[in-house]
């Protein structure tokens, strides 16, 4: 069978014009929500960002009796398609959360691991069903990631509307990406692939389980909250 190749003028083309529409959406946004603040129109960005992920990567599955195959294979042009429009808006975050003065080190070692992993995938023309495979994981969770600061945004907060969003969040984050992500990192690392898409693998897995253990006492602190207090003898 012939495999057909996107040229690497195509992938750049994509890339460009992938981040000069996240910034165009974004600045829609601004305008479509002049009240509302940056981190609201970005989150918005993200949101839509991250359901287009989700649905570029199921439909680059080519049989989803086996969608961890072929593994360490050339990448397909629905596979590249999917990674260079998660390129362009990871440059665009990156370059959001500069602008806006929100540089942390878990954001940036995120964004930094995506951005090199993604280039390199792209590059090398390898480890598309990895990195797709990697992409629906790590986006999965993310709307209800942004609909939880969103719903702050509104001024809704400690209701149990919150509370529903948020273990919703934790219960998909932690089956995606501490179920199946050390799984697909494992694959990922056996496999015959590049050194640098491992590393960046093992970092991305890393970042997870950080996020992981930040969530467990996001979750634990709200479920605290709504404990009724205890009754004191006389009432």
């Amino acid at each position: 069978m012939e495999v057909e190749v996107v040229e690497g003028t195509t992938m750049v083309g994509w890339v460009v014009s992938g981040v000069a529409f996240w910034w165009t959406a974004f600045l829609l946004a601004r305008g479509a929500f002049p009240k509302r603040s940056y981190d609201f129109c970005n989150r918005a960005v993200s949101a839509a960002h991250a359901a287009a992920a989700v649905s570029l990567a199921c439909l680059s599955v080519a049989d989803w009796s086996r969608p961890l195959s072929p593994l360490a294979a050339a990448s397909s042009p629905p596979q590249m398609k999917a990674l260079a429009v998660t390129l362009s808006y990871m440059v665009y975050d990156a370059a959001c959360c500069y602008l806006n003065d929100d540089v942390r080190v878990d954001n940036t070692v995120h964004h930094l691991v995506s951005i090199v992993g993604i280039a390199a995938g792209l590059a090398y023309r390898r480890c598309g069903t990895e990195m797709v495979a990697s992409l629906f994981v790590t986006e999965i969770s993310s709307p209800l990631l942004h609909l939880r600061e969103i719903l702050k945004e509104f001024g809704i907060k400690d209701t149990d509307l919150n509370l529903l969003v948020d273990i919703l969040f934790a219960v998909i984050f932690s089956v995606a990406r501490m179920g199946f992500g050390p799984y697909l990192t494992y694959v990922t690392v056996t496999a015959d692939n590049p050194i640098l898409i491992k590393a960046m693998a093992t970092g991305l897995q890393l970042v997870s389980a950080y996020w992981f253990l930040r969530i467990l006492r996001m979750v634990r602190h709200k479920l605290g909250k709504k404990r009724p207090a205890p009754k004191v003898a006389g009432d």
